[in-house]
Order: structure tokens, then sequence, then C-alpha cells
């Protein structure tokens, strides 16, 4: 019920012709173009659907029983990587792209083990308190990705633990690297790259995906692309991109396109949000 309220929530999106379609059809023209302008169209309007979900299916994630929401959990593939790292002993980073459902990819990492999650403030500082009560319901330790918190990071993963990253927010200008995401340049964050390589940390990508027709979630569990970790942050962060890339590729419309995730370019390329840009920027 709550995603064919979703759905119907994504096609008033389509209609309403706003932000988040506009942003949706630029990502989509910048990547796909080698695709028809009708399949293009055809791909934003199933990315309004799934976002349109994403916004409903929280009720169940965060309706204050994480076991409920944990029994939706259908299958999980890559099982082996996650025991095999957990058994490693080294540290674990799991990488958790904005696709499908990853406040559930949260719940489900908890039950298993201790973890520790990364978060950036949110743009509304008086929405903090909320996201915290909501991703805490399993005694998840939640730590602000800067000072402080990524030298408690650290500690964390020295010690064999568990900490769980968001991979695909866009830093600052001059907070990090410049790496190609599906061929576009993308700003990309540094803190990751760096857990990874003075850590020694295991690097798995995971993600929840939707089922369709409310059936539930797949678990999928990816091993970090070669490269991860290289002191050349240019390097890593390719790797890093690469990864996203791997889990966006299995459920694509599922992915967070409504995001302007190449605002910040390299000095000499255009900003492609900024009215009047064209296609081929």
């Amino acid at each position: 019920m709550l995603h064919r309220i979703g759905s119907a929530c994504g096609r008033l999106i389509w209609l309403l012709n706003g932000r988040l379609r506009r942003v949706t059809e630029r990502n989509l023209s910048l990547l796909l173009t080698q695709e028809s302008a009708e399949t293009r169209q055809r791909l934003v309007r199933e990315v309004l659907r799934e976002t349109g979900k994403s916004m409903t299916e929280v009720a169940i994630v965060w309706s204050g029983s994480p076991q409920r929401a944990l029994d939706l959990v259908r299958e999980v593939r890559g099982q082996t990587h996650l025991d095999a790292a957990l058994a490693s002993g080294r540290g674990l980073i799991i990488a958790a792209p904005h696709l499908g459902c990853w406040e559930l990819l949260n719940y489900w990492l908890a039950e298993r083990m201790p973890l520790s999650i990364a978060y950036r403030q949110p743009q509304r500082p008086r929405f903090e308190p909320l996201l915290l009560r909501a991703r805490g319901a399993l005694n998840v330790e939640q730590v602000r990705a800067e000072g402080t918190g990524v030298r408690a990071l650290y500690r964390r993963l020295n010690a064999g633990g568990v900490v769980g990253i968001l991979p695909d927010q866009r830093p600052k200008r001059g907070e990090g690297e410049f790496a190609p995401f599906f061929g576009i340049p993308a700003m990309t964050m540094v803190l990751l790259p760096r857990l990874a390589r003075h850590t020694g940390a295991t690097v798995l990508f995971s993600f929840a995906e939707r089922l369709a027709d409310g059936a539930g979630f797949r678990v999928h569990l990816l091993p970090a692309p070669e490269g991860i970790a290289d002191p050349d942050l240019a390097v890593a962060c390719a790797a890093l991109n690469r990864g996203v890339e791997d889990c966006a590729r299995i459920a694509f419309t599922q992915y967070q396109w409504t995001y302007k995730r190449y605002s910040i370019q390299p000095p000499g390329r255009a900003n492609p949000y900024a009215v009047g840009a064209d296609d081929e920027e």
C-alpha cells in the first residue's frame, strides 16, 4: 500500500514538473547520451516513482519497530563477502550509496554487528534529532563526519569494528577530489579512501533493493573495486565511484538521480544544472 501511494506521489512529481523532475531529466540526459529522448523520459518517470516509494516506505522503517521492517528483507546476495570480512578482524567499511532503502540497510547491518555510521548534519539542523532518534532504534553509534567524529571512526576501525558511510555525498569544493562518475567529473569524498588506506579495513558496498509490487527488499553486498585504498586519491576516488556505479547498475531507477551530483565541476566546465545549460555541457 505504501509503495502504491509512493508511486502515485512520483507521478504527481512528474506532472508538477518541478525541481526533482528537472534535475532527474538533466542527470539522465548527461549519462544516457546514446538513448532516445523517449527512453530517457520513460526512465525519468520510473525514477520519480521510485523516489516517491522511498518517501512513503519510511513509515514502516521508522515505525519504532525495527523487527517489523527487518521482516521485509526477503533475500541477501553476497553474504559470503560480509562473513569473510568480519572473520578477518581487520575492520570493515560498509559503503552504502543513496540507492534503494538505505535506512532499512542500516537496521539490517545493526542487527548483526555493532555499527558506527558517519553522517553529515542536515541542511535544516532542526531535523537532526529526528534522524538520530530514527536511525538509533538498534543502538547504532552515530558520528558526525567531522573533527572528533572522524577520529572516532579511525579508532573503531583500528579496533576491528564496522563503520557505515554514504559514499556518494558530494563534499564542498576543496574538501574532495574530482573523479569520474558514469564518465562525468564529480566532486567525490576522500574520507572513505583515507579510512581504508590508514586502517587496512575491508570495504564492501551494500544496498537494499526495493522489490516490485511491495514484495519487500533484497540486500546486496559487493566487494570494492581495486584501488579504493590507493595512496593516490585520484585513483582511490575513481575506484570509489566505480563501486557506486556497480550498485546503481543493478537497480538503476532506484538511485537518487534527483540529486545534483555534478553541480561542482573542474575549472573551465560549466555547472550542468545552471539555467540555460544545454545537453552537451
